[in-house]
């Protein structure tokens, strides 16, 4: 199973389901990306998943596919 750097699971992800992900069909990666401020971030910052960051959830998140009040209660601070 392939897990993007939002952290969603690319099977299941709104975005590669419908062939709008910017890397479809291999799936988002910590890299620079004009399409995902997500992955961009991730690279910036030397992360593999915005979730490893201690910024999580920030705005870049709330652009999607998770939702953002899901980010919130995942990491602990809602």
């Amino acid at each position: 199973m392939k897990i993007g750097v939002c952290g969603i699971a690319c099977e299941k992800c709104p975005r590669m389901l419908a062939a709008t992900c910017p890397n479809y069909p291999q799936g988002c990666g910590p890299k620079e990306n004009k399409f995902c401020r997500i992955a961009t971030c991730a690279f910036e910052k030397g992360m593999r998943l915005c979730f490893e960051c201690a910024d999580f959830p920030c705005e870049n998140t709330k652009a999607g596919p998770i939702a953002f009040g899901y980010c919130r209660y995942i990491s602990g601070k809602s």
